[in-house]
């Protein structure tokens, strides 16, 4: 059972260890529900996340996939992007000289756009896509998010309609980036199934502390998506304190390195968010 475990944070009714009933939804699109993917059991034990009809939707891709090498699939990737989406062709979907600007929002601008600033329309549009897709709502958009009838959520959702309106399928896209990320993640890390990642803060309380615990430990509910870095020196230079999170390979969304060129620097990862256990530890 990925909802429950042994531990003393073990699934009781009453657990804040569970993901509260106000940060998830009822519904999503892959196999696995919102209260259980977004819970601290499943941070410890995760299992796949399947989103619906990928697999069977691109059946050719990930035959090409398979057959490429290490060095090719980026660009198989890539190629069979540009084809499926007519990214090189936007007057093929219907976009107009006058709308020429959302032709050129997809995928990889959506990445560039978010480590920029994870608050402008491109975050709006992946936090968006995980609640769509995971079921996991957003804590955080350039403020807190805690009344989805409150001005801020309304200021979020205009901001998320304003990045997906006219774009070309742009959620089907990031659709097809998390799918190809585990693809490669499965294909690097054999059966492994966490990667330690770290990231700065300035203070804990920043964050939605759900446990305190001794030595640093703690139980948090992180935003539903995150910015995390596998290096811990980089981690240093956005924060005083540094929260080190062992984070289910299933919850990355992208990575630097996953496609050459799109991200420089900071070697940041894209994490979808909920329970976590945390330390929280000085440099």
């Amino acid at each position: 059972m990925y909802g429950c475990d042994k531990s003393p944070t073990s699934c009781r009714g009453d657990d804040k260890a569970t993901l509260p009933r106000d940060a998830r939804l009822p519904i999503n699109r892959c196999n696995l529900p919102a209260v259980i993917l977004g819970s601290l059991a499943y941070q410890r034990h995760p299992a796949p996340l399947l989103l619906d009809g990928i697999a069977e939707l691109h059946p050719d891709l990930f035959r090409r996939l398979e057959a490429a090498s290490d060095a090719d699939r980026p660009d198989v990737f890539r190629d069979y992007m540009t084809v499926r989406f007519r990214l090189e062709w936007p007057e093929e979907v219907g976009l107009t000289g006058r709308n020429n600007a959302r032709a050129k929002a997809n995928y990889i601008k959506v990445i560039r756009g978010w480590s920029f600033d994870s608050d402008r329309g491109e975050g709006a549009v992946l936090k968006g896509w995980v609640e769509s897709r995971f079921g996991l709502t957003p804590r955080y958009h350039r403020e807190a998010l805690r009344d989805p009838s409150g001005d801020a959520y309304r200021r979020y959702t205009e901001m998320r309609a304003q990045g997906l309106y006219g774009t070309n399928a742009l959620e089907a896209q990031l659709d097809l980036l998390y799918t190809y990320c585990q693809f490669e993640l499965a294909r690097r890390h054999g059966t492994s199934r966490h990667v330690t990642l770290y990231r700065g803060v300035n203070r804990l309380a920043d964050h939605e502390v759900l446990e305190k615990g001794a030595g640093g430990e703690h139980v948090v509910l992180l935003n539903n998506l995150n910015s995390f870095t596998c290096s811990r020196d980089r981690a240093c230079e956005f924060g005083d304190y540094i929260l080190s999170v062992e984070v289910p390979l299933t919850k990355v969304l992208f990575y630097c390195g996953l496609l050459p060129g799109a991200l420089q620097g900071e070697d940041e990862f894209l994490v979808i968010g909920g329970v976590s256990s945390v330390v929280l530890s000085t440099f």
